[in-house]
């Protein structure tokens, strides 16, 4: 019987992935070893070289797709509309699920950038650029429009970022609160960082007169 296409190589790979990032961020890079993560999945330790030549090939397949995921699915929900707030909001929201739902990956992706060689290292460094972009644009458009106070620009998505990413140190599901009130929270939040509230039509208001953006 003829093989389908990818079927049990792309199981094992799929398997080999997960594992991985669930070890990782157990243990760290440098203390897991192929062959706990070949026990993991349940296969031979040699198998997983046919995937992975290397051990640094693997973490590096790891943080390139996490930044990957990320990328699209903020591609995904971008809003149509030019309105700063609407962008902003959709990007906080974004950047929340995603990150809950991909803890381990989230965390992986974070502590491990030290583990990789300088070229893969510059590789995920100018995808992560490429997405924070997408912030300190839409925060420059907001203070321009007169909609958000930001006197720097740089240093305010990286606050951001780190506030919203940090989310997954402490977000347990079942516990106080919800994914949804978590991000309306922290939504609220956003909006007084950058000096902009929300009323009850989704229309942003200053809260004081808006300061010209400080781009890096």
């Amino acid at each position: 019987m003829a093989r389908t296409t990818g079927s049990d190589g792309e199981k094992t790979e799929a398997a080999i992935r997960e594992a991985a990032v669930n070890l990782i961020a157990r243990l760290g890079y440098e203390a897991m070893s192929m062959r706990q993560l070949a026990a993991e999945v349940g296969v031979q330790a040699a198998a997983l070289y046919r995937y992975f030549p290397t051990k640094e090939d693997l973490l590096f397949t790891l943080m390139r797709e996490h930044m990957e995921g990320l990328i699209a699915a903020w591609d995904t929900a971008r809003p149509a509309s030019a309105d700063p707030v609407a962008r902003l909001s959709a990007y906080v929201r974004n950047h929340i699920a995603f990150h809950i739902e991909r803890r381990h990956a989230t965390h992986v992706s974070n502590m491990e950038l030290r583990s990789l060689s300088p070229e893969r290292l510059t590789q995920i460094l100018k995808q992560r650029t490429a997405y924070e972009k997408e912030l300190r644009a839409i925060l420059r458009d907001g203070a321009e429009e007169g909609v958000f106070t930001v006197e720097d620009t740089g240093l305010t998505a990286m606050a951001l970022i780190q506030m919203m990413t940090g989310v997954i140190v402490w977000f347990r599901p079942g516990e106080r609160l919800s994914i949804t009130e978590v991000t309306t929270t922290y939504l609220s939040m956003t909006m007084r960082l950058v000096g902009a509230r929300i009323d009850t039509y989704g229309a942003a208001r200053p809260f004081g007169r808006a300061k010209d953006a400080v781009a890096l």
